[in-house]
């Protein structure tokens, strides 16, 4: 059974940082594509990065430059540091795999932008 576990998250000032993290069990971390999503009140779900097995990222305009994904395939773990925080980068963060797979969404991590 795949479980993917987000922790990291919190209240942050504008312009600020965090580090989030995502433990994934089972070995169908090592061959996928991994995400990070997020999700902000009375919004869809959107993908704020993604990372291939091999370590090539891709992130959407509204991130590029302030948030960079990791992964670390021997402790089955993707990582994503945020820098330059702004209040609507306030949500609730997920990881999951790229594209996501409806049953491995977890309770996600809290992120509160705010002065």
């Amino acid at each position: 059974q795949v479980q993917l576990v987000e922790s990291g998250g919190g209240l942050v000032q504008p312009g600020g940082s965090l580090r989030l993290s995502c433990a994934a069990s089972g070995s169908i971390f090592r061959r996928n594509l991994m995400g990070w999503y997020r999700q902000a009140p009375g919004k869809e779900r959107e993908l704020v990065a993604f990372i291939s097995s091999g370590g090539n990222t891709n992130y959407p305009e509204s991130v590029k430059g302030r948030f960079t994904i990791s992964r670390d395939n021997a402790k089955n773990t993707v990582s994503l540091q945020m820098n330059s925080l702004k209040p609507e980068d306030t949500a609730v963060y997920y990881c999951n795999l790229y594209p996501p797979v409806r049953e491995y969404w977890g309770q996600g991590t809290q992120v509160t932008v705010s002065s």
